[in-house]
């Protein structure tokens, strides 16, 4: 059966294509397995509540008639705007537009939120751009910048918003710094989801086509029920794809945990027991509750472009297992830095477990993705990482973290990362174990190793035990701390830029900062005093068991490989990497750069090989399998694919096929350099 819609047409019709709904709710409430809504393009000023399931091979699909052209948002109008004094202006709306949810008197907060600043759920939003809120009439006369926000000027356009209870109003004050208001689109957030079923296992649905937009989420940490504007609330087999996602409040694309009451946000509420505690018993309690393959997960999000959003553009803890996310443009995440805390990135996933991110383009974000917890059998691969770091100039104020492209944080692994770019001044952040680094390209540096895993009290024992899980399933297999080790790196190139006087500053000053050492040295040269193979297994030589000589050898770091992989422009390799090439004498350049719509990257690496300054033959590496890579310490699972079938990394970042003798880097031809990334 299919379904049209069509808002610009008066209210009852039935639904045909002669007679279109001009609601897309109204479809929602009677489509089932195997229907298709089509949906006219035009403003859908409404909450979509997917009522019913699809079926596997029999989608309900949710599809734009015309890509991108029809626009669900959680936002309205706000006119009748008056002026109050200079370039600020005053209007009220009744608080009945809100229903049961006023974004105006509903403030951010969770778990691991930092509240250094009061921000509510709603926003006011000039052409489609939300401005900035702040806490009185005082400050928004005065529209000074912000000195943490990426937009330093948008900045100055501040709002405020206080409650009339006598006529049960809201009323906003805008600076609109000389626009006039009656000219621009302003709007306000009214609603607090875009596309996203109200309640759980509303499975096997495709949305295509839709921008969704504007919607007054809450903050998605994993201990609680995990919204966002766009999401499946914990079911299975969603595909969102070729979707523009913008401006929601916190979360743009939510992939998360399901509510359970006695858990939901209990660190906050209750404080006795740590969130790291807390967490643990979401994740027990998840899988006697439901929490499995068969049920959960299998997401796919492709296609989309994701941006503008206060928190993450995508998000998830359990609820995105199994899950692949590729071809998206992720871009300027959390920039306003009016939220902080420890759940920001372009992607923030716990438990992404045989989840795979692919030939994505992630930048402008406080933070490309974080892979928190659980990151087994995870791979990101043929992925783009730029920028991903808030500006360093004077009058700046990091609010949240320095931040990096990829964030792997208290997983057992096996995590596997190949043939991605890394721009940022810092490529990974390595608070965990069990990391495969294969074909890349690194111009940032590895910062947190062999830290960052403690629970940070001051005066007792704090590690933090985070679970395994039975290969490629969701049951839990075991609990334990980080150890710290067993990474690989193969055939990748690190190029060392130049680090600037902030970041030497914050080196010496995080020095010994348990959780971020704020390192910005390229390479391997981390993992200094790291054991070889053949070091740590000695420590077991002539070990029978109980009763023997006690010593660490369960406790101390694991070992770490590396081989085939090329050092430039003063990046270090790690003291015992034996056939590392260091080249010191030739300059290194690296970057990306646009050109008509598409991206690029800038580097004369491989005219370098060309002219011989470089020689072929460093270059050349072995062509890795599965079987080359030494298998995840805790889970004793293989770096392999979700079904269990062994890799062979002859794919390059373009998907070109590699010969039997590779060059290391992401490229399987130095002419490809030529091609658009994307």
């Amino acid at each position: 059966m299919k379904y049209y819609v069509d808002c610009r047409t008066a209210a009852g019709g039935d639904g045909s294509e002669n007679k279109p709904f001009n609601k897309i709710q109204q479809a929602a409430d009677i489509a089932v397995a195997g229907d298709e809504v089509i949906v006219a393009p035009g403003i859908y000023r409404e909450y979509v509540d997917p009522k019913n399931a699809g079926e596997e091979g029999k989608p309900i699909v949710y599809r734009s008639a015309k890509p991108r052209e029809a626009h669900i948002t959680g936002a309205e109008v706000l006119s009748g705007w008056t002026k109050v004094d200079g370039t600020v202006y005053t209007a009220r709306v009744s608080n009945k537009i809100f229903g049961d949810y006023n974004p105006y008197t509903t403030l951010v907060s969770g778990d691991w939120f930092i509240a250094y600043f009061i921000a509510h759920t709603g926003d006011v939003y000039l052409n489609g751009k939300s401005m900035y809120e702040v806490q009185s009439l005082d400050e928004v006369k005065k529209a000074e910048p912000s000195d943490s926000a990426w937009d330093t000027e948008f900045s100055r356009y501040k709002w405020y918003a206080e409650q009339d209870t006598s006529k049960d109003e809201t009323v906003f004050y805008v600076n609109f710094l000389g626009r006039d208001p009656s000219k621009d689109n302003i709007e306000i957030s009214v609603r607090r989801n875009g596309f996203y079923p109200s309640k759980e296992g509303v499975g096997y649905i495709t949305l295509n086509g839709f921008v969704v937009s504007q919607a007054a989420t809450q903050w998605a940490p994993p201990t609680a029920y995990q919204e966002g504007m766009v999401g499946p609330h914990w079911s299975k087999g969603w595909i969102i794809e070729d979707c523009e996602i913008y401006e929601s409040k916190c979360s743009g694309i939510s992939l998360g945990k399901y509510l359970q009451p006695e858990n939901d946000n209990k660190w906050l509420k209750t404080k006795y027991k740590d969130g790291t505690q807390t967490e643990r018993d979401c994740i027990c309690q998840a899988q006697v509750e439901g929490w499995s393959k068969e049920r959960i997960g299998s997401h796919i999000i492709r296609n989309c472009e994701i941006h503008d959003c206060g928190q993450t553009g995508i998000v998830g803890h359990l609820g995105g297992v199994f899950s692949l996310i590729e071809n998206n443009h992720i871009h300027h995440i959390n920039n306003k830095q009016n939220l902080a805390g420890a759940e920001i990135g372009g992607i923030k996933m716990h438990a992404a477990i045989d989840c795979i991110y692919r030939r994505n383009h992630i930048h402008h974000c406080t933070r490309g993705i974080w892979l928190d917890w659980q990151a087994q059998g995870t791979r990101v691969t043929q992925n783009f990482f730029h920028d991903n770091i808030p500006p360093q100039h004077p009058g700046k104020e990091i609010k949240a973290e320095v931040a990096e492209d990829l964030f792997i944080e208290v997983s057992h692994g096996p995590t596997l990362v190949d043939n991605n770019i890394f721009l940022s001044p810092r490529a990974l952040k390595l608070a965990t174990q069990g990391v495969a680094v294969i074909h890349n390209i690194l111009a940032g540096s590895f910062t947190a190793v062999g830290r960052g895993c403690n629970n940070g009290a001051p005066n007792r024992p704090s590690p933090r035990y985070t679970p395994y899980h039975m290969k490629h399933r969701t049951e839990v297999a075991g609990f334990m701390t980080i150890l710290h080790g067993d990474c690989k790196f193969y055939n990748n190139i690190f190029i060392q830029k130049p680090i600037c006087d902030e970041f030497k500053a914050r080196m010496v000053a995080n020095e010994k900062n348990d959780w971020d050492d704020s390192n910005f040295v390229v390479g391997t040269v981390p993992y200094n005093n790291y054991p070889t193979f053949d070091e740590w297994k000695a420590q077991f030589e002539g070990y029978c068991g109980m009763g023997s000589e006690t010593t660490d050898r369960y406790y101390s770091e694991l070992p770490v490989w590396a081989g085939g992989n090329l050092y430039f422009n003063g990046a270090k390799p790690m003291s015992k990497e034996a056939d590392a090439y260091v080249n010191s004498e030739n300059n290194v350049e690296i970057d990306c750069e646009e050109k008509d719509g598409k991206i690029y990257l800038k580097t004369n690496l491989y005219e370098l090989v060309s002219t011989g300054k470089v020689p072929a033959d460093a270059m050349s590496c072995k062509l890795m399998h599965t079987e080359d890579i030494a298998p995840a310490f805790e889970p004793e699972q293989n770096y392999e694919n979700p079904d269990g079938s062994p890799i062979i990394f002859n794919i390059d970042f373009f998907g070109k096929k590699r010969g039997e003798k590779p060059v290391a880097g992401p490229f399987a031809d130095k002419d490809e350099i030529k091609d658009s990334l994307f």
